[in-house]
């Protein structure tokens, strides 16, 4: 909003008091801004065999040998099993190898632990 209102200068004050709600305004916009970004996350999906097998790239005969191995995470009902395309995610995310620099720098941490 301009300064100048039927062309006379606004109270100093209420610019002020303007300009502090529209910054309140704006402060209570953001503090509901993270419900939405989580919302807007992907939601976590029931996967059957013959998906859980296109999402990790891998055959169906091998989705259920790693299953019978209890290498993957899986839930059965009755003779069905369903694969939670979240923890299929963590699954992948846990085979990560580390690098050379973390490696290094976990071996100096238990060195120190070591010392103590």
């Amino acid at each position: 909003m301009s300064n100048l209102k039927h062309g006379k200068m606004n109270n100093p004050f209420e610019v002020l008091e303007e300009k502090l709600s529209n910054i309140e305004n704006l402060i209570l916009d953001l503090k509901h801004l993270p419900k939405q970004v989580k919302q807007s996350e992907t939601p976590e999906k029931l996967l059957t065999v013959q998906e859980a097998a296109q999402f990790l790239n891998l055959t169906v005969p091998t989705i259920y040998s790693k299953v019978s191995k209890g290498e993957l995470p899986v839930m059965k009902r009755s003779k069905r099993l369903y694969f939670s395309s979240v923890q299929l995610m963590e699954y992948i995310k846990e085979g990560r190898k580390k690098s050379n620099s973390e490696i290094e720098a976990e071996a100096e941490q238990y060195i120190k632990i070591k010392r103590r």
